[in-house]
């Protein structure tokens, strides 16, 4: 594929140029990025300058023949491959925070970020958390930011993939956050015996395996995607398993997308609370341990019946 950039191309041209070949390629969206133009930033700022996306300052720059070089390549990847920009950087940015990341995780995109900016208020006492929990932690993002906003706590994530634990480890390093946070391999709880928390945070698989995802997604590991044919094998053990790993006075707040209509109908008297989320973003809760106690026999239930054990 052949592209317009040139050598002594601004970047405010080059934006223009990438933007209409990405939008002329029909590609897909949702990695963190909502559109052509954002995915256009991304790169170009990526190549230019090592930043997120392209400000008003770098606009009238000149690309560099190499830069040119480097962004061609990366913008041919993106169109004839259907890579997520985000592989195609090595980075992502997840509450303002840089995470590098390759294809062993799914690309940071939760909106769990915005909660965790307010420390999870007005519900939680950001005071009295002193342990934490990231379950189904992945490249470890909610757990790094976890400590950054929790500094008194102590945070674990758990994950049960071996090669997700290693993009966390490097991370975690490069953050400085290794005597912060330790990095478990479980399998939902079953690592994590006789550990409670006061806030338990999981942004888990919940795509149904039927649903048809366009190709960007295909470049994800699958065990980070899919959850059944509802999207929640493994949301009611994560429900059921809380009660035992929360303390009395702990929370939960859980991520499950789309398939927060189908948990709602499955168990509509559970006493959560889903949050308002900036612009189009569903299906996070919030819920007490004395709210899940409410529906323990109908949650264990549940989770017996479910893909994975609550643990």
């Amino acid at each position: 594929m052949t592209s317009n950039l040139e050598a002594g191309t601004s970047v405010a041209d080059a934006l223009v140029i990438i933007e209409k070949m990405f939008i002329d390629a029909g590609l897909s969206y949702g990695h963190g990025m909502g559109c052509a133009v954002d995915e256009a930033a991304h790169l170009i700022a990526h190549v230019i300058a090592g930043a997120p996306t392209v400000t008003t300052e770098m606009m009238p720059l000149i690309l560099t023949q190499p830069q040119v070089e480097r962004l061609s390549l990366m913008t041919a990847e993106r169109i004839e491959l259907r890579r997520p920009a985000a592989y195609l950087t090595g980075e992502a940015w997840f509450a303002g925070i840089r995470f590098e990341i390759d294809e062993r995780v799914i690309v940071p995109r939760s909106p769990i970020a915005e909660l965790l900016a307010e420390a999870f208020a007005p519900w939680v006492d950001a005071d009295n958390v002193e342990s934490v929990l990231d379950l189904c932690a992945g490249s470890g993002c909610i757990a790094m930011v976890s400590a950054m906003v929790f500094p008194d706590a102590s945070v674990d994530a758990a994950e049960l993939s071996i090669d997700a634990l290693a993009v966390a480890e490097r991370n975690r390093a490069r953050l400085e956050l290794t005597d912060r946070v330790s990095l478990i391999q479980s399998d939902l709880y079953s690592g994590l015996t006789g550990r409670q928390y006061d806030l338990i945070i999981s942004n888990p698989p919940y795509v149904p395996v039927k649903r048809q995802m366009p190709d960007e997604y295909g470049h994800e590991p699958d065990m980070a995607l899919f959850a059944g044919n509802d999207g929640l094998d493994l949301a009611w053990p994560i429900l059921a398993g809380a009660i035992d790993h929360l303390t009395p006075e702990g929370w939960l707040v859980l991520e499950v997308g789309e398939a927060m209509d189908q948990l709602v109908h499955t168990l509509p008297e559970l006493p959560a609370t889903w949050v308002d989320l900036y612009g189009d973003a569903i299906g996070v809760m919030i819920i007490s341990r004395s709210e899940l106690l409410s529906c323990e026999p109908r949650l264990r239930e549940l989770a017996a019946g479910a893909g994975s054990t609550a643990g």
